[in-house]
């Protein structure tokens, strides 16, 4: 049972979080007609400028469910097929067995068996759980690189496999959305960011939702400071960075409001059909990049506390940023929470981030606007 919205526990909650560490967080919850908007600590360590409930923001990988929906949107008008083959349509970049066996399905729930390919890009950076190796001297070097994808395709396709195609359990790899991305450039003739805005964000009627188009964020926005686990002290802002190394996988600026308007109408059945709605909810499990095994459907995932309702969203990080957009099967409560921080585990003997104050907090903070 889900407990009416309670600004006062809402603001006590979010408040914790900050004291707890983290220099600043701003969020909407909404319960039906019913909203509240939140912001604690600051936006700017250096002047104290504080953040503010509106603020545009990084979203990360929350992008994936975006990509996924125009992905679906060229199903349901027959310019691709779910369950045909990726070298129908991609042959150059998923050649012979692998692009036969690899569905389009695959690639929207991660279990294409096709490798990650950051650490290949960022030969500093070693994938989870091998933590204790990394460096956080190539997110520097690379601030404004510019990435081209289809290098970054390929090089977690040439990567050792991960898995087998459709073999569960998946794992969560950018490689499968820089290729959807391809996907769809290829049907439509225009690129991802320009399909998606017509048909995803456009479509749901988003104001403040866009993908970048240079280094910076455009409007008002918080800094964003990376922490890699301690190994940057203080942590360093990372606002300003070129997000060509993950593309539409990952790149997408959006508020929290417009986040919560986007669930809502996509688990309304009003960005795709609901029989398309009910595909992107069969999950299967994927592990995740923090090494946890989660339940996965087509760039949506559920949590659910046990006894409590479901809720339907998608996370994501990127250099210094935070957002967990989440909203109940109904619609009838949502939630979209975004930090400026990331990684501020330290990491224990074994390489392991070790528990900080920040994650319980976040965790109150989550069950509060989630359930009251």
């Amino acid at each position: 049972m889900t407990e009416p919205l309670d600004p006062v526990a809402l603001d006590a909650a979010i408040e914790n979080v900050h004291r707890a560490g983290m220099p600043g967080l701003f969020a909407e919850v909404r319960d039906g007609e019913r909203v509240w908007r939140g912001a604690a600590g600051v936006a700017d360590t250096a002047t104290g400028r504080p953040v503010a409930a509106g603020m545009r923001h990084r979203v990360g990988s929350v992008t994936k469910t975006f990509t996924a929906a125009a992905v679906l949107r060229q199903v349901e008008n027959g310019r691709i097929g779910l369950d045909a083959p990726i070298g129908r349509y991609l042959p150059d970049l998923v050649p012979g067995e692998r692009g036969g066996a690899i569905t389009v399905r695959m690639l929207l729930n991660h279990t294409s068996g096709l490798a990650e390919y950051l650490p290949y890009a960022y030969p500093s950076l070693k994938a989870f759980p091998a933590l204790a190796d990394t460096s956080p001297r190539s997110l520097e070097d690379h601030r404004f690189t510019r990435f081209d994808p289809v290098e970054l395709i390929a090089m977690g396709v040439t990567a050792p496999a991960v898995g087998t195609p459709g073999g569960t359990p998946g794992l969560y790899s950018n490689t499968n959305y820089l290729l959807l991305a391809q996907l769809l450039e290829r049907v439509t003739g225009t690129t991802a960011e320009q399909r998606i805005t017509h048909d995803v964000i456009h479509r749901a009627g988003l104001r403040e939702t866009s993908f970048p188009t240079a280094p910076r964020i455009d409007g008002p926005h918080s800094r964003l400071y990376e922490s890699w686990f301690g190994m940057i002290d203080p942590p360093r802002d990372h606002s300003v960075f070129d997000m060509s190394w993950v593309g539409p996988s990952a790149s997408l600026i959006s508020t929290t409001a417009d986040l919560n308007r986007f669930y809502g109408k996509l688990l309304a059945g009003e960005i795709v059909a609901p029989p398309t709605l009910a595909q992107m909810q069969r999950t299967v499990p994927v592990v995740s990049q923090e090494g946890k095994v989660i339940d996965y459907g087509l760039g949506l995932h559920p949590t659910a506390d046990p006894g409590r309702p479901v809720f339907w969203g998608h996370g994501g990080t990127v250099w210094g940023g935070g957002t967990l957009a989440m909203t109940r099967a109904d619609g009838g409560r949502q939630m979209a929470i975004a930090v400026n921080m990331q990684r501020w585990n330290g990491l224990g003997p074994t390489g392991r981030p070790q528990p900080h104050p920040i994650d319980d907090a976040l965790a109150a903070l989550y069950r509060t606007a989630m359930h009251g």
